[in-house]
């Protein structure tokens, strides 16, 4: 005869009363007729009623909006970015950098023969030839004490940077707790 989800279709157009006349009719004397339509009428009128009595909307609160509020305000509100970085140790950064750059600048100037003229054979750190342009001496450019001594005083104070920069975050740790 008919399937299932068509009944239930017709009959809950029926029970909501979006049926037109005709299908009204129909529907009256298949629930009339047939004991299928009944039970599934009665059931499905059953549903009706329940989901119509017993089932009331939960409303927030009039005050929900404040007390989500007052929750949150409750929290500490992460400051903004000026007030927790240090700007000394963006300088400390800024100023190992520039250090290193300049010694760097210093030392490459410094050893450049000036005297040279344009002729003349002068030995540059890497092979200009374009058989071998890969090949790079770092010997010639890293042989001297004042380079190492120069790489050593910028480790230690990076390394000095660096354990001031833990001391101050483990005090901040320590007057937290």
């Amino acid at each position: 005869m008919n399937t299932q989800p068509s009944i239930e279709e017709r009959l809950w157009d029926y029970i909501d009363g979006i049926a037109t006349p005709e299908e009204k009719s129909i529907v009256e004397q298949l629930i009339d007729s047939n004991i299928e339509w009944r039970n599934q009428y009665h059931e499905l009128l059953d549903v009706h009623q329940l989901m119509s009595n017993s089932l009331e909307l939960d409303e927030p609160s009039m005050r929900f909006t404040q007390n989500v509020m007052e929750d949150i305000a409750k929290y500490q509100i992460a400051p903004a970015a000026k007030s927790y970085i240090n700007k000394r140790i963006i300088w400390g950064i800024m100023g190992f950098f520039m250090l290193t750059i300049a010694g760097f600048l210093i030392y490459a100037f410094g050893s450049v023969n000036w005297s040279g003229g344009g002729s003349g054979s002068t030995t540059l750190p890497f092979n200009i030839d374009a058989n071998r342009i890969n090949s790079f001496d770092f010997s010639k450019l890293f042989n001297s004490t004042y380079t190492s001594v120069f790489v050593m005083v910028n480790a230690v104070l990076g390394l000095v940077l660096l354990d001031m920069y833990l001391g101050k975050k483990k005090k901040q740790l320590q007057e937290k707790h």
